[in-house]
């Protein structure tokens, strides 16, 4: 193909919390690099995951789950995260439930239609519909909501109809040679990658109110003779928490760094000794100065 028919752009993966927007990034790249787990707001960050064929660069921008209720600082971060990449992305990806439209998703979908950007409506979890004879109505009535460029329904999880989306993301993004080099998956370091993964490992362990809280900051990151050394911190909000993180005679924080450490070691080709401790930083969440030390800043690209 012509390089001048090459196509590069940027494509923000939008929605509201917990419909496979990480899920949808992970295998479009081919790789995991967006943590996922069945807790809304999993995601915190905006990340790249970069998709490169012969025609074209697809510049995924993964993005928290957009959501009305902001009780603290991380909130508004996460929010405003998702709303500034709507502004500075060529195609957006909204991303919901199939058979489910919800008030966050009609929240989601008036900040789009400010946006002035072509938008391509994913519906997600088709696989998950229980009542197949009611999929095409619903498919219709969400059509009718806005002039979408495309409607897609695909199974993220288990790659359905993604050929479809990918030919569509293609077609519409503008003429450009690549920003990146073909080999590069995503923007992000080994060390953002390492924290994350203990964090989706601990997520994926805990109940309901203490996933929120903690965060992981890697203190020490070096490789040397084909080793990897990981020191981690794994900050929490109070005291009674920490305890919780680690579990009964640390069996918890064991099984979440053993976890971690068997995907980075498959991630990096390496051996790698992690160690993990829990401390307690109170008001972390509500607290810009702490926010910022721990890594949550704008994110630009």
């Amino acid at each position: 193909m012509a390089e001048s028919a090459f196509r590069c752009g940027y494509i923000g993966l939008v929605g509201r919390p917990n419909v496979g927007k990480s899920t949808l990034l992970n295998r479009m790249v081919g790789q995991k690099i967006s943590i996922t787990s069945r807790k809304p707001q999993t995601t915190r960050h905006r990340i790249l995951g970069i998709h490169t064929t012969d025609s074209a660069q697809m510049i995924f921008v993964d993005t928290p789950g957009l959501h009305r209720a902001e009780k603290n600082r991380m909130n508004r971060y996460m929010n405003r995260a998702a709303l500034t990449t709507i502004q500075d992305v060529d195609l957006i990806l909204f991303m919901i439930d199939a058979g489910k439209w919800t008030a966050e998703d009609e929240t989601v979908l008036d900040y789009l239609r400010r946006s002035g950007r072509p938008v391509i409506l994913v519906i997600n979890k088709v696989d998950r519909s229980r009542d197949k004879s009611q999929l095409l109505p619903f498919i219709s009535e969400v059509s009718g909501k806005y002039e979408f460029a495309e409607v897609i329904p695909i199974s993220a999880r288990k790659g359905d109809n993604l050929d479809t989306l990918e030919a569509a993301v293609t077609r519409m993004l503008p003429v450009s040679p690549p920003v990146y080099d073909p080999e590069q998956v995503t923007d992000r370091s080994m060390r953002f990658i390492a924290a994350e993964s203990i964090r989706e490992k601990l997520m994926r362990g805990l109940g309901q109110e203490v996933p929120y809280q903690l965060t992981v900051e890697i203190e020490r990151y070096r490789e040397e003779n084909g080793r990897i050394q990981i020191n981690a911190v794994v900050w929490v909000e109070r005291e009674n928490q920490k305890g919780i993180v680690i579990g009964r005679q640390g069996s918890r924080l064991k099984e979440a760094g053993s976890q971690a450490r068997k995907e980075l070691e498959n991630i990096t080709g390496k051996k790698v000794n992690l160690e993990l401790w829990v401390k307690v930083r109170s008001g972390w969440l509500d607290d810009e100065r702490s926010l910022r030390s721990l890594g949550y800043a704008d994110d630009e690209f």
